[in-house]
């Protein structure tokens, strides 16, 4: 290879939906343990990944100011993690490129930074032609975060453990999106800390679902244990699930993760777009978007 760059690799971190979200319990070690139903949106940052005349990393998009001042994040870390697991060779690592655009807002219950770094992993085990045991790649991804290993295989899965037990989901319906997010960061770490009373029961058996209406009747019925304290912490989620729910059009609203951010959803890409569309004119502080599952 020469020293310029003469390769790429572009990775999409879609943004993850925790469709619901129980809390069973807590491990000595502090970690709580999770019955939650996972999907993904057509929507999320995007990770580049590219061999260069030295090692770098550039961040673009509407939500990188809220990481500019950070040395160390969760795409930096993959790298390094991967680096070494993979003994990949010193020369190679600095001449690696990795650019960051963050379209999803930072600290927003959407696995952003955790969709990062599966990313990363992908697009640099694609860029080094890595190759590593089977279960190898999981592992580094449980450790760099709980909900990484969700993100890295990117499908609808339910995660349970404290997030690396995944079973996927049978299909999930054609279902639109709107996302919402009130612009006010929401920490993981408080939230859990606020909740309180008994742990949940599991979620039990879930069945093959063939319409929207049917995916929304078992968010509605799954729930999320954080909303609760996240709405404590970050009042304006309620006035965002309000919004969402208060809509004839609407067939469910939840929080995803710790939140702040919160979806609905919709039968259709109108009824989704035109929601999406009152919203943006009715607050414009708010992220706002209309998407799909990935399917």
């Amino acid at each position: 290879m020469s020293d310029t760059a003469v390769a790429a690799v572009t990775r999409t971190a879609r943004a993850k939906l925790n469709l619901t979200l129980r809390i069973t319990g807590k491990r000595a070690d502090g970690y709580h343990l999770l019955d939650s139903l996972v999907a993904f949106a057509e929507v999320g940052d995007r990770v580049t990944a590219r061999l260069a005349d030295h090692a770098g990393f550039a961040l673009s998009g509407p939500f990188a100011a809220a990481l500019a001042g950070e040395s160390d994040n969760l795409v930096t870390r993959a790298a390094s993690a991967l680096a070494e697991a993979a003994a990949v060779p010193a020369d190679l690592v600095g001449r690696t490129a990795i650019a960051l655009e963050k379209n999803l807002p930072v600290a927003s219950g959407i696995g952003g930074g955790s969709a990062d770094a599966a990313a990363t992993l992908r697009a640099l085990t694609d860029l080094w032609h890595v190759t590593l045991a089977d279960g190898a790649l999981e592992t580094l991804a449980l450790k760099l975060g709980a909900d990484v290993p969700v993100c890295f295989a990117g499908a609808p899965a339910r995660m349970t453990g404290i997030g690396e037990v995944l079973t996927p989901l049978p299909a999930l319906p054609e279902t639109h999106l709107v996302l919402i997010n009130p612009g006010v960061p929401c920490p993981t770490g408080p939230v859990f800390k606020a909740r309180q009373g008994a742990f949940s029961a599991s979620l039990g058996a879930i069945r093959a679902l063939t319409s929207a209406a049917e995916l929304a009747a078992l968010v509605q019925e799954g729930g999320n244990d954080l909303e609760t304290p996240a709405i404590a912490i970050c009042p304006p989620i309620a006035t965002v699930l309000a919004s969402l729910r208060r809509n004839p059009r609407c067939l469910a609203a939840a929080m995803s993760g710790s939140g702040g951010t919160c979806f609905g959803l919709f039968a259709n890409d109108e009824e989704a777009c035109a929601v999406a569309a009152q919203l943006m004119e009715e607050q414009p502080g708010w992220w706002v978007v209309p998407t799909r599952l990935a399917r």
